[in-house]
C-alpha cells in the first residue's frame, strides 16, 4: 500500500496540463474490439485503471503497440473468445469496473460477451441492469450465475430496435451503442446519456464507418453496419482533473493556469465553481485561476442557502461533488451538498471533520458545509483514501492544511490521476511518495 506525505500550507504557481479523460478512455479502449483494423489512440492516460484495461485487452488477444507516450495502436484481428471462460479472465475482469464495456462490442461482433462482476470504487450500489436489458432488447439472451457472479450475453446476430433506457447510465449507454453499431437494422436509444465522452465514442464509431444520428442529444439513432474500419482518435482533457485543479487553486490560494482544458466541453462545471465564489478566467483553451485569499458562496435569489446537486449531463457531474464539498469548508458562507447518485460517496467527510471542517452529514446523500472563511485553517492528520475522488479531495485538503498530513492507500488516487504528485510538485507542492507493504 502506497502513502503520500504532504506538507501543507504551500502556495502553488505555474502551468499544468490535464491528462486525457479517464472515463472516455475506458469506453474508447473497449471500442477497439469492434473492428479487426488498426485503431490509433492518442492522449491515453497512464493510470492504473486504464493500464489494467489495456492488459485485459492484451490477454484477449488484441495486439497493442505503444508508439509514443500516451499513444497506442490496437489491432483486434485475432480475439481469443475462449479466453472469456478462463480463470485469468475472471480475475482480471473483476478488478476493474470499466471492463463491463467489453461486453457490447464482443457481443455484437462475436455473438457472445461475458464478464465477472466488476470491481471499482466502493461508493455504493452500481447496478448493471441497464446494460443487459439493452442487450436483451437487441435480441441477446442473458444469464447470471449468482454463485460465481458471472454475467453472460449471447446472440447469433443482434437486431436493431427501440430502446428506452431505464436510467441515463453513461457506461450502459456506451455499451448499448457499441452493441448496436454492428446490429442488423436501426436502433433508437432514448434516455441515452449524452456526456461529452459518449459524444466522443459516437464520433469515433462514425469515423470508423458507423452511422449514428442525434449525437449530443438523449435520443440516438444507430443504423448497424456489417463491418467497421480502423481510425485515429484523441481523448478530451479530463474534466474531473480540470475541476480538481480549480479546487486546488482556490484552497491553497494559488495562481494556476490549466493548459488546453477543453473549456467548451466542461458544461456547467466552471459556473458551478463560480457559485462558490471562485474566480475563473477563460483564456482560449486555457483556464486561469488567480490567487484568491477568500471566496464567498452565493445564495439563491430569495436568500436561501445554496444547494449543489449532481445530475446526468448537462447537469453537474457526480465525480466532482467531493471536490466541491472540500472547497466549501474554507469558503465564506454555507452550502448543502447533495450527492444523489451514490449513497456512500460522502462517507469520507469524517476525515475532514477530524481536520477541523464544520460539516453536518445529514444522511448518506446530503451534507451541510459551514464555511470557515479560512479563519480556521484545516489541520494535518493521518488518513486513508477510500476511493478515487475522495482521495484527491483529501489530498487537496492536506495541501491547504497547516502541518504535514499522511494519506494511505494512494493506489486509489493513482487509478484516476496520472503522476499527480509529480505534476503538482512541479508547480510548488511538496508531496512525498512512500511505498509500504
Amino acid at each position: 500500500m502506497g502513502t503520500f506525505v504532504i506538507e501543507g500550507g504551500r502556495q502553488l504557481s505555474g502551468e499544468i496540463t490535464p491528462q486525457g479523460a479517464k472515463n472516455e478512455a475506458l469506453q474508447i479502449l473497449c471500442a477497439v474490439l469492434l473492428t479487426p483494423k488498426k485503431v490509433t489512440l492518442k492522449r491515453v492516460p497512464d493510470i492504473l485503471d486504464i493500464n489494467k484495461l489495456i492488459e485485459l485487452l492484451k490477454a484477449l488477444g488484441v495486439k497493442i503497440t505503444k508508439i509514443a507516450p500516451e499513444t497506442f495502436e490496437f489491432v483486434a484481428d485475432k480475439v481469443n473468445i475462449d479466453y472469456l471462460n478462463s480463470d485469468d479472465f475472471k480475475k482480471k475482469g473483476s478488478g476493474l469496473r470499466g471492463s463491463i464495456m467489453i461486453v457490447g462490442p464482443l457481443l455484437s461482433r462475436f455473438g457472445k460477451g461475458y464478464i465477472p462482476k466488476p470491481g471499482g470504487d466502493k461508493i455504493g450500489r452500481r447496478r448493471l441492469d441497464t446494460h443487459f436489458h439493452g442487450f436483451e432488447k437487441l435480441g441477446a439472451t442473458f444469464s447470471f450465475d449468482a454463485q460465481t457472479n458471472f454475467y453472460k450475453a449471447e446472440a447469433k446476430r443482434l437486431k436493431g430496435c427501440y430502446i428506452m433506457l431505464d436510467e441515463a447510465s453513461v457506461t450502459g449507454t456506451a455499451n448499448v451503442i457499441m452493441a448496436a453499431a454492428l446490429a442488423e437494422g436501426k436502433t433508437t436509444i432514448y434516455n441515452a446519456a449524452c456526456e461529452p465522452y459518449i459524444q466522443q465514442l459516437c464520433k469515433m464509431i462514425v469515423s470508423m464507418g458507423g452511422i449514428i444520428d442525434g449525437i449530443g442529444s438523449n435520443m440516438l439513432h444507430i443504423t448497424g453496419v456489417n463491418t467497421l474500419d480502423g481510425c485515429e482518435h484523441s481523448m478530451l482533457p479530463d474534466m474531473i482533473e480540470v475541476g480538481s485543479l480549480i479546487g486546488l487553486a482556490a484552497m491553497t490560494e494559488s495562481s494556476i493556469t490549466i493548459k488546453n482544458a477543453g473549456y467548451e466541453h466542461l458544461g456547467v462545471i466552471p459556473d458551478t465553481f463560480r457559485k462558490l465564489g471562485i474566480k475563473i478566467e477563460q483564456r482560449g483553451e486555457d483556464i486561469f485561476v488567480p490567487k484568491q485569499q477568500n471566496y464567498e458562496i452565493n445564495k439563491f435569489i430569495d436568500g436561501s442557502i445554496l444547494t449543489i446537486a449532481d445530475a446526468p449531463w448537462p447537469g453537474f457531474t457526480p465525480d466532482l461533488i467531493s471536490i466541491l464539498l472540500v472547497i466549501a469548508t474554507q469558503a465564506k458562507g454555507s452550502a448543502l451538498i447533495h450527492q444523489k447518485m451514490f449513497e456512500s460517496r460522502l462517507f469520507f467527510v469524517d476525515k475532514l471533520i477530524d481536520m477541523g471542517a464544520q460539516i453536518i452529514l445529514c444522511d448518506p446523500h446530503r451534507a451541510t458545509v459551514i464555511g470557515l472563511n479560512k479563519e480556521y485553517p484545516l489541520k494535518a492528520i493521518e488518513m486513508t483514501s477510500p476511493d478515487i475522488r475522495a482521495g484527491v479531495s483529501l489530498l487537496i485538503a492536506a495541501l491547504s492544511a497547516e502541518g504535514t498530513s499522511v494519506i494511505h492507500n494512494i493506489e486509489q488516487i493513482d487509478r484516476g490521476y496520472q503522476f499527480f504528485d509529480k505534476r503538482l510538485n512541479a508547480i510548488g507542492a511538496n508531496i512525498k511518495r512512500l511505498n509500504t507493504n
